[in-house]
């Protein structure tokens, strides 16, 4: 059974899976991508308009260091904030930003990192909130406070936890842990209470435009990924009050602040190609009409929807309510949630899954549970839906 899009014929878009090309070249095998902005999957795809953008950065070199402050201020000033800085993704962005905040713009104690001897190294965060990423605030030298348990944390409690060796309060912005702690404003209010910066994660949480304007000017320091907006995956930045951006440029590839000792982040380099992506984006993003956006996303969805009606033990909902990690989130519309009677096909969720992604061409999804497939389509080139329905249809049949 074969269900045309309106966007790519079938028989097309699987003749370039198959035609060779610098991937097949190497022995690497495409995937097509309804998981998301994956890092384990290259993350994002840049507009032609980035890529254009990029290719004339090539043609000739600048002064990096000019380039990071003229960027800096137009992302600045699109978001509202003080100032900006451009990093080597968002990970590096709270790397330099807990940096910053050990050791402000001192050349004797950024020299020093890791070694914390004798600064406030403390770095106090809901523990709710604990994630993959808090490496991010210890690398430099900084050592976690957990505040709270794992329901919830409370003003009170935040405010408790807050010493004289506090050197940040840190803070992620995601919808579905902010409910569960003290607001990010009363947060920020407390630790500026006791004159100690707050570094927000806000990686993500990009649309809606004032939405992500507000995160923007949430914190001192608010650190997003450029993947999220159409930039290349590798590349972020941090935006917030300027005397603590300067202290992360300080520490960045080319910072001067350490004296005669490469910079903390010297391992963090961005080429000015990915720099001038990050702008570009950026300005493409506040730019862009996002109902249309969200529109196709809709469009995409729906026609997978309708391909996989029919088959037994298989049903499937549209989610307009969270994101791949069931939280609420706005930016990349819906999903499209394939339910499974894993006992009635003979199938295991994670056999499915396997089948998925060594096929021809190989899928990801994302799963939940034992039963649930998570689509997503804003990663999915065009065409690619009309692959997935095929290759969904042939594993979820008995």
């Amino acid at each position: 059974m074969r269900f045309e899009s309106s966007t790519t014929n079938w028989e097309v878009t699987m003749a370039g899976y198959r035609s060779g090309g610098v991937y097949e070249r190497l022995g690497v095998r495409r995937v097509i991508n309804a998981w998301g902005y994956n890092t384990a999957l290259g993350a994002s795809a840049p507009s032609q308009e980035v890529r254009d953008a990029m290719d004339e950065a090539t043609g000739s070199y600048v002064e990096m260091r000019e380039l990071l402050e003229k960027s800096g201020e137009i992302i600045a000033d699109l978001l509202g904030a003080e100032a900006a800085y451009v990093t080597s993704g968002c990970y590096a962005a709270l790397v330099l930003s807990a940096a910053a905040c050990l050791s402000g713009k001192d050349p004797e104690k950024m020299a020093r990192l890791p070694d914390t001897t004798g600064m406030k190294s403390e770095f106090v965060k809901p523990r709710v909130q604990r994630y993959g990423f808090d490496r991010a605030f210890t690398v430099s030298g900084g050592t976690l406070i957990e505040v709270g348990d794992e329901h919830g944390c409370t003003a009170e409690q935040l405010e408790a936890a807050i010493g004289p060796n506090t050197a940040a309060v840190v803070y992620v912005v995601w919808p579905g842990w902010c409910s569960a702690v003290v607001s990010l404003d009363d947060a920020v209010g407390i630790a500026h209470k006791h004159n100690v910066p707050v570094i927000a994660d806000a990686a993500s949480q990009i649309y809606p435009l004032d939405y992500y304007r507000r995160a923007a000017q949430s914190a001192d320091l608010a650190c997003f990924g450029a993947k999220y907006i159409g930039a290349h995956h590798s590349a972020g930045w941090v935006c917030g009050k300027k005397e603590w951006i300067e202290a992360v440029a300080e520490h960045g590839f080319i910072g001067s602040g350490a004296g005669d000792t490469a910079p903390f982040g010297r391992a963090m380099k961005l080429d000015r190609q990915e720099i001038i992506g990050v702008v570009t984006a950026l300005e493409a993003w506040f730019s862009m009409n996002h109902e249309d956006r969200l529109l196709g996303y809709d469009r995409k969805l729906e026609f997978i929807q309708r391909g996989l009606e029919g088959l037994l033990h298989v049903e499937t909902k549209v989610d307009y309510d969270t994101d791949y990690y069931y939280q609420p989130v706005g930016f990349i519309g819906p999903a499209l949630r394939v339910i499974v009677d894993t006992k009635a096909l003979r199938k295991s969720l994670g056999q499915i899954n396997k089948e998925l992604a060594e096929g021809d061409p190989r899928i990801w999804v994302n799963t939940h549970g034992d039963d649930t497939l998570g689509i997503h389509v804003h990663t999915l080139f065009d065409g690619e839906e009309n692959i997935l329905v095929d290759s969904l249809r042939s594993v979820l049949t008995t």
